[in-house]
């Protein structure tokens, strides 16, 4: 039971710090402030409400949907685990230079919000937090273990990322008057450097899965 608990343990943490990083809500404050910039407090929970839960739902549905769409399209998890790890380098590096990668935000998203009435769902919680580089690594994360219990680890670390977001963007005032700019950009470049390993260990695995390079161990 002690060995089930650490697995479970373990398994649960790499999964968390993985969608954490990539969800990254603390890169995501300056954007949240812009869109929502004359709205009061109360406002402003509710739609950081609204684009955690969007996050929640839309990660959590591909992470249970991952394998049915790999055999709907005919992807292989190697091919997948390489593609993903593809993004998330591309994620990555733009981390490490502070800055958000267009595959999660670009300016005409944060405009396009700044003008919208309610922005929790679109373009926050889609794709500023769910965006192409959680949504992949849920799926990979699902899919390369098919056990209730694995899945159920996904499943919790999505849920705990969401919950964190939501408090770090229903306080983002706070949140950036402690960190400040340099703070922000500090955090940034230590999850880019995290999300880049992690990254490149999922194009390792796919190509350990295929006979490329040798399965190195756990």
């Amino acid at each position: 039971m002690a060995i089930s608990i650490a697995a479970f343990a373990n398994a649960w943490f790499v999964a968390l710090t993985s969608i954490f990083f990539l969800v990254d809500p603390i890169a995501a404050i300056p954007a949240f402030l812009v869109m929502t910039a004359g709205s009061e407090a109360k406002r402003r929970r509710h739609m950081a409400l609204r684009a955690t839960f969007t996050c929640f739902v839309v990660l959590t549905g591909f992470a249970l949907a991952g394998t049915l769409i790999f055999h709907l399209f005919g992807i292989t998890l190697p091919a997948f685990k390489i593609a993903g790890g593809l993004v998330l380098v591309l994620i990555g590096l733009d981390m490490l230079q502070a800055r958000r990668s267009p595959t999660k935000e670009t300016p005409g998203d944060t405009a396009e919000g700044a003008v919208k009435e309610d922005v929790g769902i679109i373009p926050l919680g889609i794709p500023m937090l769910a965006g192409p580089g959680s949504i992949s690594t849920v799926m990979v994360l699902t899919s390369a273990h098919q056990s209730w219990e694995h899945i159920v680890t996904i499943v919790l670390a999505i849920a705990v990322t969401a919950f964190i977001s939501y408090w770090i963007l229903a306080a983002a005032d706070r949140v950036r008057h402690f960190l400040g700019e340099t703070g922000i950009r500090i955090l940034t470049r230590m999850f880019g450097l995290l999300l880049t390993a992690i990254a490149v260990q999922f194009i390792l695995s796919g190509l350990a899965d295929v006979g490329l390079v040798r399965a190195t161990a756990q």
